[in-house]
């Protein structure tokens, strides 16, 4: 069972929105350090935190803060961005390619030099920020949900791979949470909060997957179900 209490964590994206709640929550279930690896430390606002230079797509900082942060126990790959500028059938390919760079090859980054890291400290656990999108195309955004259903690939290649040295690996999927990716949107969202306390409780419990809301759910339910053209026809 992960023990919270006394760990040593790194959140990717712990300045603002889910990163910022995975950071807190932490800290309230008594985590005795946490890392916030963000690309500015100085937006890095919460004394409770110890601000990490880290930009998630670059290698050199992936390294230096592999070698900094080495007594981490728990990883959360939260860092990722959506791409809004990508249209499905016509303009530049731009924002589906920074999503990917992001999200899924900034995940994979990680999760290679921390694997290491983690089998040192007992085995730990990286828990992945994934989406409602990994399971359901989004002609809105189809870069993002691309880049999180590669993530979510990802994630359970991770969860295989890595069970031997001891880590748990959780994906975390949610509809719209409140935070700056969705102010967009007037749809139902969820509290950050809410997405990091479902994960505590993961992660306590020895869960692999966490579904944060009742959407998310329903996606996931429905993979089972015969593939539809849109309006049943």
């Amino acid at each position: 069972m992960m023990e919270i209490k006394g760990s040593v964590a790194l959140v990717t994206g712990a300045n603002r929105g889910i990163g910022r709640a995975f950071a807190r929550s932490l800290i309230e279930h008594g985590a005795a350090k946490v890392y916030a690896g963000v690309r500015d430390p100085a937006s890095v606002t919460d004394h409770d935190l110890l601000p990490l230079r880290l930009d998630v797509t670059d290698q050199a900082d992936i390294a230096a803060s592999a070698a900094i942060a080495n007594d981490v126990s728990i990883v959360i790959n939260n860092a990722g961005v959506g791409s809004g500028s990508t249209q499905l059938l016509e303009g530049t390919f731009d924002g589906a390619r920074q999503a990917m760079e992001v999200n899924f090859f900034g995940t994979w980054a990680m999760a290679r030099a921390f694997a290491r890291v983690l089998a040192r400290n007992g085995g730990g656990a990286l828990v992945n920020m994934l989406s409602l999108a990994s399971w359901a195309g989004q002609p809105q955004f189809p870069g993002y949900a691309a880049s999180k259903a590669a993530q979510w690939s990802l994630t359970d290649s991770l969860r295989q791979a890595l069970h031997a040295q001891g880590t748990l690996v959780v994906g975390v999927h949610a509809g719209f949470v409140e935070t700056d990716l969705s102010t967009w949107t007037n749809a139902s969202k969820i509290s950050p909060v809410t997405v990091a306390e479902l994960t505590m409780e993961a992660l306590t419990g020895d869960q692999c997957e966490v579904l944060a809301d009742e959407e998310t759910r329903r996606a996931k339910a429905a993979l089972s179900q015969p593939v539809r053209a849109p309006f049943g026809i």
